[in-house]
């Protein structure tokens, strides 16, 4: 260090002050995780879900696509459709919730213990035989009504896995208080332990659909501190637009994912979640391609495309003809983006403009759009390797970090 005229009591004041500020930004903003975040999560009632799910959502997919094939080409050309085409054949849900909430609705306790049970079992079964890569329930909500409901549907679902397979995760709706979330850790502590689960086992999404945990009656932004109080079980915030955009006073005809009321929402859930790890989940649409299915369909892409531009890489789908357009939607989005991103990450390693001249943020945020890209199918690491063979995926987790760059990436 160079030398200084400050007295060195001072000096010491100084960095006591400003460690203690860097290891609670630290703790508090860790970044990404490692985790590859879905493009999607499938919300299915639990008194319809079967092991076959997925492919019976994909196959239905698929006849939907054929049957309005020149239109969507039109939008999104013949390469996309094919390689859309072959995703919804043989891997089409990337995430899936067993919903036990609005889906599911309110049963009588045999028969909701009997489709608890089943969705476990299920469960289970994809994680020992090949299934979606995340998954998990939706229980319902944490008031004085429905919260005994909630915990024996959670409890039930864990027995029948016989533990936590990996990628397993459980949606909470209708938070509205930190003190919620505090609770929901205690009651992860409860299941560990009870259940013989290594700590941190079990982690939640809370699912974000009352004003009161955007803003507060204090003025606060709530949702700030309940991912502090999640102590770091909180996977994902998951906005859930109908439910917000009705207590806002909207009128049905106006409930939208894209109505400025539902834009605010989701950009102070963005903000609050920034360089915290946490992934935002856009919501869903309740039009669905069974009524003139050429308007759903372009109206979906719609929503899907805007959604990225705006930073949101996840939503609800909740039909199998969502998934159409929201693998057409991602896979435009993140093919054009990956030819702007490619040229430019070459220029800022071999440190050339190219008309652009990229800061380390910038960088940042390209490379993570690549590795995006890769993970949704939109482009492969074989494509990579041929068209940038320097930008390998060491090379693209490094700079997302702002690390310094491997010498061998490969």
């Amino acid at each position: 260090m160079t030398s200084t005229r400050l007295p060195e009591h001072i000096l010491a004041r100084f960095d006591a002050v400003l460690d203690q500020v860097d290891a609670r930004l630290r703790a508090g903003y860790p970044g990404p995780d490692g985790r590859a975040q879905p493009i999607h999560t499938v919300y299915v009632p639990a008194d319809r879900i079967t092991p076959s799910t997925p492919l019976d959502w994909g196959a239905s997919a698929v006849t939907l696509l054929d049957r309005h094939r020149d239109l969507l080409s039109e939008r999104d050309g013949t390469e996309s459709l094919d390689a859309v085409r072959a995703r919804l054949l043989g891997d089409p849900v990337q995430d899936l919730r067993i919903d036990f909430e609005d889906g599911y609705g309110f049963r009588d306790d045999a028969q909701e213990d009997a489709a608890a049970t089943a969705a476990g079992e299920i469960i289970a079964g994809w994680a020992s035989a090949g299934g979606p890569a995340g998954f998990g329930i939706r229980i319902k909500g944490l008031s004085g009504a429905e919260r005994g409901r909630a915990l024996r549907t959670l409890e039930l679902v864990l027995e029948a896995m016989g533990g936590v397979p990996d990628g397993f995760v459980f949606t909470v709706p209708k938070i509205r208080a930190v003190e919620q979330v505090s609770a929901l850790v205690a009651l992860c502590d409860g299941f560990e332990t009870g259940f013989g689960l290594r700590e941190g086992t079990l982690r939640f999404e809370l699912q974000i659909e009352s004003p009161q945990a955007i803003v507060a009656s204090d003025g606060t932004a709530p949702i700030a501190r309940m991912l502090t109080a999640a102590e770091r079980r909180c996977s994902a915030l998951h906005f859930g637009t109908y439910d917000y955009t009705a207590a806002c006073g909207i009128a049905a005809t106006d409930q939208a994912l894209d109505h400025p009321a539902a834009d605010h929402a989701k950009a102070v859930m963005q903000v609050a979640a920034a360089q915290t790890g946490v992934w935002i989940c856009d919501g869903s649409t309740q039009i669905v391609p069974d009524t003139e299915p050429e308007n759903a369909l372009l109206n979906h892409h719609r929503l899907v495309g805007q959604a990225l531009r705006r930073g949101y890489y996840q939503g609800w789908d909740m039909h199998p003809g969502h998934l159409v357009t929201r693998w057409l939607a991602t896979y435009d989005f993140f093919r054009q983006a990956v030819d702007v991103a490619v040229p430019r990450l070459l220029a800022y390693l071999d440190r050339r403009s190219g008309g652009v001249i990229d800061e380390p943020a910038t960088a940042e945020a390209l490379a993570a759009t690549v590795l995006r890209a890769v993970h949704s199918g939109a482009r492969t690491e074989d494509e990579l390797r041929i068209t940038a063979p320097e930008l390998s995926p060491a090379v693209l987790r490094a700079l997302v970090a702002r690390e310094p760059i491997p010498h061998d990436p490969r």
